[in-house]
């Protein structure tokens, strides 16, 4: 992707000397799950306004509404499961924390506050914690706290980067990035931090995973042919197959929360765009279709089947 994405600070660091296209949800949490409000909808942040902002549009690329409105940087959203809310991350107050704010850009509230760099939140599927990445420790790791900011645990623990953490649906699982064996791969851990496992363990750059809403498998970015491309594999690593082909960076793929979709970033058209295609690959439509750049897509959910 274009240098110009490069704009929340929280990614100048871990992405210390990676390329962008490379960088681009255990235990229960025991909450009963309702359908969204929001279902439908897809956030994503977006430069088209002047700096990055938070924008939420229909799945279609219809309706779209600018949910963040300051000088500061905002990326990365990541929805509550009830679709009620919005995490994100932001430097508005001096350095790259994590904010929550209702889905409609209203209440906004800080959860965390020290001089590090927090970002790349994740809700829980039951809605009662969110996984994070922070360098607070000296490096970047994964951390999980309470929706409300309190209760925060490191999970992982080591001198490489360890971040974009992402949930499995039944709330047992987190997947994420690292680069503890030389280069960028997908890891997966139990919910405690316990059982970290390798699952792409290749020389190229494997980043921004995103767990399918029946946990069975995986999507994610990868460089192994060349460019950074979508890729999806079984939640064990196996049965990889190739979803996009062609000659510029597709990153950050999300999917719809009936699985039979899957929105992602992209540069194919000269700037970086959201982009819908089929789970199989086919299908794929520009949706934001604009000079600016925009990146970061996040499916709201809908009454789809998920975990505690």
């Amino acid at each position: 992707m274009k240098t110009a994405i490069v704009v929340i600070a929280f990614l100048l660091v871990i992405c210390l000397a990676v390329p962008l296209s490379a960088c681009g949800e255990g235990g229960g949490d025991g909450e009963e799950l309702t359908a969204a409000p929001a279902a439908g909808k897809i956030a994503f942040t977006s430069g088209r306004d002047g700096n990055p902002e938070v924008y939420v549009m229909n799945a279609d690329g219809s309706d779209l509404t600018r949910l963040t409105d300051n000088p500061a940087n905002d990326g990365f959203p990541a929805w509550s499961p009830d679709g009620t809310r919005i995490a994100f991350d932001s430097d508005r107050d001096g350095n790259a924390e994590i904010y929550v704010m209702n889905a409609d850009g209203t209440g906004l509230t800080r959860l965390t506050d020290n001089p590090a760099l927090d970002g790349f939140p994740a809700w829980s599927p039951g809605g009662t914690r969110i996984a994070f990445a922070s360098d607070r420790d000296g490096n970047v790791e994964i951390y999980v706290m309470n929706p409300d900011g309190s209760g925060l645990t490191r999970l992982t623990d080591n001198l490489a980067r360890d971040w974009s953490p992402t949930w499995s649906p039944d709330a047992t699982r987190i997947a994420f990035v690292s680069n503890r064996d030389g280069t960028l791969n997908i890891y997966v851990m139990n919910a405690d931090g316990s059982g970290q496992t390798n699952l792409t363990n290749n020389p190229a750059w494997d980043t921004t995973p995103s767990w399918s809403p029946d946990g069975s498998r995986i999507a994610f970015a990868s460089t192994r042919d060349g460019k950074s491309e979508i890729y999806v594999m079984n939640a064990d690593g196996s049965g990889l197959t190739r979803l996009t082909d062609n000659p510029t960076d597709d990153v950050k793929p999300t999917w719809s929360p009936d699985g039979s979709r899957i929105a992602f970033a992209s540069t194919r058209d000269g700037n970086s765009e959201v982009y819908v295609m089929k789970a199989d690959g086919s299908g794929q439509t520009n949706l934001t279709n604009n000079p600016a750049e925009d990146f970061g897509p996040a499916w709201s959910p809908w009454g789809a089947a998920q975990g505690p």
